[in-house]
């Protein structure tokens, strides 16, 4: 029996996420090995997005990704706990409730905002590395321009609706951006002219965005400067006072929100673990990502110190991060099987900055970006990390966060798939769709003859209880599809009736369709079965619609039907109207009026529980674990 491996991982950041990842798809089925993650929240941060937050663009649930619903159904065990010693000696992981032994330990805690030590940060500044940063800074911006709304003081007036921001690096240009997007909702709500309001970006270096091409920065800093945004360049801050700040120059600056982004250093609660420190106090790794001088020690993320170039330590970027995690997964795979150890080598393959929802720069190994297009290929890279955590639900939900649910226009598109309108006015489209599909099954079920007989007048309805006509697609086998390979002799009167929509939009099908109809009804057997088997579709589908039952998918399926039958030359010009229509419905046109009030939301409850997992403010896996898998816990004493 192989020896219990237990892998302890410490910080969900983008680093510790992607390791467990890795690891729980490495170690699947191998109950010789447990993993367990320790953060002490119990969800991951896109802290890449956190400005968005801040500035009110997105609700905090749009970048907070629970851990349980990434890591469950995995072997990943999950701690919400604060890390407060690692003991080296007996490879122990001390936390404030529990102690966890490891075989071996990956620490990627990331960094921590970085005053190098100008009074008055910490306590009049605002910072933007956490989801508690976000949100105190929204409320704080909100509070101020409210409060300034009703001051009479001009200088006092101007100093609250001065908004500066320290730092021109990512956060900096991206959170100052926001809050050009936002103004206009900040003075509106707080009925003050939008020009009282005050953007400054205060930046030490004699130019911005410096990890850009200058031509791509230079190009945001016009995009800046053409929204009012005040640059001031070669500007160092050397005092944060509640109300103004003061540059070396001597300037003074009234402001009551100084947004500090100058500058990023190593996790400080990583100070006491004994490890060897490089540049802003990050930990000394190799090329393996191994802690300078320790043994089954990783270290990953913003939080590791490796050179790749002389002086140039690994970029503190989502990549980099990613690619440092993967490396550590890779060789602790390795030890445990007896491979060789791989090196880490960087590959990155841009630098994308967002300025708002609507403008950004990037530059993609050379391939340079600007305005919306470079947003969207942003929303791309991020919807391709979700691929990368296998995560639908939240690759669907930034969708929405970002593409749907945004105000203002406050999205690449200029708020043109934004939907918060009521799902109301579509009811009557609702029953005519539904409806169309309910009297085109009925026309089968009863026989087109004897539905046409019947519904002549209300006085001949009563017919339809007679049973059904001579034609029923119920009760005859005959071959109503217009396929020439069906119908050898020619087409017959009861073939015929098929294609009651008459002159069909498509003469002929297109040779691809032809193709895929043959393979799937290649006799009149399977064609009479199709037949019945397509008459209960159209039935549950019409069903569906008309009652307001899983619209979406019920759209979806109707328009599905309709583009078939276009393709197999069956459906006429006079029908073609459902397809658009179809597609109108899926627009969540069940919850108004809908069963779909009552039953989407208890499926997504219910079937999110079952297949996620519940969502806990704090997870202690270990209270149950499986003993086969080797954790081993002792409670702190």
């Amino acid at each position: 029996m192989a020896e219990k491996k237990n892998i302890v991982i410490v910080g969900a950041g983008y680093a510790g996420v992607h390791a467990a990842k890795m690891l729980a798809k490495q170690y699947k089925k191998d109950e010789s090995v447990s993993i367990t993650l320790i953060d002490r929240h119990s969800y991951h941060t896109m802290m890449t997005e956190l400005h968005e937050v801040a500035a009110h663009r997105v609700e905090p649930d749009a970048v907070q990704l629970d851990l349980r619903r990434l890591f469950n159904r995995t072997k990943v065990k999950l701690i919400t706990d604060n890390v407060t010693h690692v003991d080296h000696k007996k490879k122990r992981v001390v936390t404030e409730h529990a102690e966890f032994d490891f075989d071996y330990l990956i620490l990627g805690m990331g960094g921590e905002p970085n005053d190098f030590g100008t009074p008055g940060v910490e306590e009049h500044g605002f910072t933007l590395w956490s989801m508690e940063d976000a949100i105190r800074l929204r409320h704080h911006i909100e509070s101020t321009v409210r409060k300034a709304a009703t001051i009479h003081d001009e200088d006092t007036r101007k100093a609250m609706l001065t908004f500066s921001v320290c730092g021109s690096g990512f956060t900096g240009i991206e959170m100052v951006g926001e809050l050009v997007e936002w103004k206009e909702r900040l003075a509106k709500d707080n009925k003050i002219d939008e020009s009282e309001i005050t953007l400054q970006v205060i930046e030490a270096a004699p130019t911005i965005l410096n990890m850009l091409d200058r031509k791509d920065a230079n190009k945001a800093e016009a995009y800046l400067v053409k929204k009012g945004v005040e640059v001031l360049k070669k500007s160092p801050i050397i005092e944060v006072n509640a109300d103004h700040v003061i540059l070396k120059s001597g300037e003074v600056i009234p402001t009551h929100t100084l947004i500090w982004t100058a500058g990023v250093q190593a996790n400080s609660d990583t100070e006491d673990y004994g490890m060897t420190r490089g540049r802003a106090g990050r930990l000394k790794v190799n090329a393996y990502m191994e802690a300078e001088g320790l043994e089954d020690v990783y270290v990953v993320g913003d939080l590791a110190y490796f050179e790749e170039e002389p002086d140039t330590p690994t970029p503190q970027i989502v990549e980099a991060a990613e690619q440092t995690a993967a490396t550590a997964a890779k060789n602790i795979a390795a030890d445990i099987s007896g491979g060789e150890k791989v090196e880490f080598k960087g590959k990155y393959h841009g630098i994308m900055v967002s300025i708002g929802a609507r403008y950004g720069v990037a530059d993609l190994n050379g391939i340079h970006l600007s305005g919306w297009l470079s947003n969207l290929v942003k929303h791309l890279v991020n919807l391709y990390y979700f691929f990368g955590l296998r995560s639908g639900y939240y690759m669907w939900q930034y969708v929405a966060h970002e593409f749907f649910h945004t105000k203002d226009k406050r999205n690449v598109f200029r708020g043109l798939p934004t939907r918060f309108g009521n799902v109301l006015w579509s009811l009557p489209l609702l029953l005519f769709v539904g409806g169309f599909w309910l009297v085109e099954s009925a026309k089968k079920v009863w026989g087109y003859e004897k539905w046409e007989q019947a519904t002549a007048s209300l006085s001949s309805l009563p017919q339809l209880f007679t049973g059904f006509g001579s034609d029923s697609w119920v009760t005859t086998n005959q071959v109503n599809m217009p396929f020439e390979w069906l119908h050898p002799d020619g087409m017959t009167s009861a073939s015929a009736d098929a294609s009651e929509w008459a002159s069909p939009i498509l003469s002929e099908m297109p040779f691809f369709m032809e193709w895929a109809m043959r393979i799937s009804v290649p006799t009149p057997e399977m064609s009479v079965f199709m037949q019945k088997f397509m008459l209960l579709v159209e039935i549950g589908v019409g069903l569906a619609i008309v009652f307001g039952l899983f619209t979406w998918l019920a759209g979806a399926a109707s328009a599905a039907l309709i583009a078939m039958f276009t393709l197999t030359a069956m459906l006429g010009w006079g029908q073609l109207w459902v397809l658009p229509a179809s597609i109108a419905l899926m627009n969540g046109s069940g919850r108004t009026m809908g069963l779909d009030y009552w039953v989407v939301p208890f499926l997504q409850r219910k079937v999110g529980d079952w297949w996620y997992g519940k969502e806990r403010a704090i997870y202690t896996d270990f209270d149950h674990a499986n003993a086969g898998a080797g954790e081993k816990v002792k409670k702190a004493s």
